[in-house]
């Protein structure tokens, strides 16, 4: 048997730019809302959900204020409207494709009806609907338009618009065009349907037309992937699935080529799941002979006996299993981990082999229970056992904090580490640790009582170690890191270059004047920073964070030459003079003989603190960081200018005109 896939099956262009951004806002951290899915895959919108980014269908559900995304078929106008008015942060993840027919319809529809080929009850249509500003209509075949034109046969001579929905059949697409240049004599069409779409419906007829039968993988609400499937029946018997685990109540035997495709937002995982779970099917039907399944049913287990079992259900409770006999074998979700919280389908999928541990056999009703954790904890109590002597590092998740220390899982096995081994700090909290995976050494063992003590701060630390050997070995002045603020003083900023710590001095966060580091910056906070001075004996690191670029007296030099006049904000005063601030960082002096063309005793008598004036610069020097200012140069300009105007009118000679004699 064969299985052909096709090569553009999967995530189109849209749908990968909008799942990558959706999960990119989930590792950020901040909180945010779908509004509706974001795709047509339950699979994807349910992980997004676990990550932490619910789904909402109205934007009148967003009452914390979260970040909205937009999904990849968009929304209408007034939901754009709406989000404005709430004036929350917005991700709009609709398709570039979708947006370009936004802007068809708004720029192009005023004076025009407006013809939409599509579901009106996909969102993607009900957002182009929307931006229409004349009448509009929509359909969906060729049957649909026919009634359709009955009902509009006024407009026919109007202008008329045409777009498609980007995911709209491209065969119905062209008939329907070829009915309305006939019937509509203003008609300007614009073909918006997708070109990966296109490319997708005319590949997977043709594989169609070439296989026995087609397995079309996408969610059921996909418009996309329904109208794959329709197509691809009309070559050969097709089947449509969300997930791999459906092929099993398929009946696929009697064929000997299958062709696989799946709608744009079907992702990799599951088109690959399925194309593996295809050949194993068919594989066990080719293999798998009368005799051998005839043998299998009588065979005999044991207690304590260990199998190879194949996941054949999923219950809230609980996993059935084939182990190859007669017996109906399940495995309880005790049995199968220790985490009360976790969920049978985080665990397992139908079609998973199970290695297994025989727990208890009853012949009388044919069942047999099994269990996973006992099998992984006789093999991981063997490995925990050793690690006290190897030093082997283990992982583990911490599932519960008791007193006076933590549990961790690893291998089936709860290793006690105490609060003093936890964490790098006592000052930690071990309650940040449940749930956590982490990593430990076992310190010590007992093996009569099966108890295994461990250390998660000996593996921190010699990670520690390693991390500031590495940056000892390759520090140099002038190197730039980035690196986390772990603490503020009154002198400057303490940050984290990766197992080693450096300190930016206040006077080195900025070119301005400020009072405390956290002016500039807070404990958290991602900063870029190269190293200034280095003391490797003493293990000192001193920083530098403001750029060179920045420096407000590289700004004067290059901005503000001799000459240039320029508003200033007066700041201080003193006797001889006002000092006034040019631009953030730099300030001048007005000198008292400078404020006036006439004497003044003192500079309050003209200026005062906050006050902005004109002046000119008259002098800089850039080494003693000076710079002087007059207002009174600008005033002796202006007055030259007004005696030359009046000496220019003076020198004006009129003519006097024929005596009247």
């Amino acid at each position: 048997m064969k299985i052909v896939v096709a090569q553009s099956a999967g995530f189109c262009f849209g749908v990968q730019r909008a799942v990558d951004a959706a999960f990119a806002q989930a590792r950020s951290g901040e909180p945010a809302y779908m509004l509706g899915e974001l795709i047509h895959n339950p699979q994807i919108v349910a992980e997004l959900e676990r990550c932490g980014i619910a789904c909402i269908r109205q934007v009148q559900e967003n009452i914390d204020g979260r970040c909205v995304i937009i999904r990849s078929h968009g929304v209408t106008k007034q939901v754009y409207d709406q989000l404005e008015k709430q004036g929350c942060k917005l991700l709009d993840l609709t398709c570039p494709f979708v947006q370009k027919i936004h802007r068809i319809v708004e720029a192009h529809s005023e004076n025009a009806f407006t013809l939409i080929a599509g579901d009106i009850r996909h969102p993607e249509v009900e957002g182009i609907a929307s931006y229409c500003k004349g009448e509009w209509s929509s359909f969906q075949d060729e049957e649909d338009l026919e009634n359709l034109l009955l009902r509009i046969e006024k407009y026919r001579k109007f202008p008329i618009i045409l777009v498609a929905q980007t995911t709209f059949s491209t065969i119905v697409w062209k008939k329907c065009v070829e009915k309305l240049k006939k019937v509509c004599t203003n008609l300007k069409i614009f073909d918006t349907i997708c070109n990966a779409t296109e490319k997708r419906q005319s590949e997977a007829c043709i594989l169609a037309a070439n296989c026995e039968a087609m397995v079309v993988v996408g969610g059921r609400h996909s418009s996309n992937t329904a109208k794959l499937a329709q197509l691809c029946s009309s070559h050969c018997p097709t089947f449509l699935v969300e997930r791999a685990e459906e092929l099993y109540n398929l009946e696929l035997c009697g064929y000997t080529i299958f062709g696989v495709t799946a709608g744009a937002s079907t992702p990799a995982s599951i088109i690959k799941e399925v194309h593996k779970t295809m050949s194993e099917i068919l594989k066990d039907q080719e293999e798998l002979s009368f005799e051998e399944m005839l043998e299998q049913s009588f065979k005999t287990i044991y207690n304590r006996e260990k199998v190879t079992a194949v996941v054949t259900g999923l219950a809230p409770n609980e996993i059935s299993v084939d182990i190859g006999t007669k017996h109906a074998g399940y495995v309880p979700l005790a049995e199968l981990t220790d985490d009360p919280n976790a969920k049978v389908e985080d665990l397992v999928k139908i079609g998973d082999e199970l290695e297994l541990l025989v727990v208890r056999v009853n012949d009388v009703e044919g069942t047999v229970m099994l269990s996973k954790k006992r099998l992984d904890a006789i093999a991981g109590f063997e490995k925990v056992m050793g690690a006290v002597d190897t030093g082997e590092i283990l992982e583990g998740t911490v599932v519960e904090v008791i007193k006076g220390g933590v549990l961790a899982l690893t291998n089936g096995v709860r290793v006690f580490i105490p609060a003093s081994q936890a964490t790098m700090s006592r000052s930690d909290s071990l309650e940040d640790l449940l749930k956590k995976k982490v990593q430990f050494k076992i310190l010590e063992v007992n093996r009569q009582r099966k108890r295994a003590v461990g250390s998660i701060r000996v593996v921190l630390r010699e990670q520690r170690k390693e991390l500031e050997d590495k940056f000892w070995e390759q520090a140099e002045v002038g190197q730039q890191y980035t690196g986390v603020v772990k603490s503020l003083t009154s002198y400057g900023a303490f940050v984290n270059l990766g197992g080693v710590d450096g300190m930016i001095h206040i006077s080195e966060l900025s070119w301005n004047r400020i009072k405390h580091p956290s002016e500039v910056v807070n404990v958290g906070d991602t900063v870029e920073v190269y190293i200034r001075d280095i003391d490797k004996e003493g293990k000192k690191i001193s920083l530098g964070y403001k750029k060179a670029e920045d420096n407000p007296w590289e700004i004067m030099q290059k901005d503000y030459p001799v000459g240039t006049i320029c508003t200033v904000k007066v700041v201080s005063m003193t006797p001889f003079g006002a000092f006034a601030q040019i631009i953030p960082g730099v300030d001048g002096l007005i000198h008292i003989s400078q404020i006036s063309n006439e004497r003044i005793n003192k500079p309050a008598d003209v200026l005062s603190i906050g006050q902005e004036v004109q002046v000119k610069i008259t002098e800089v020097d850039t080494e003693k960081k000076r710079i002087s200012l007059s207002v009174r140069a600008l005033l002796e300009e202006a007055k030259q200018e007004e005696e030359a105007v009046a000496e220019t009118d003076s020198d004006v000679v009129y003519e006097a005109g024929p005596s009247a004699e």
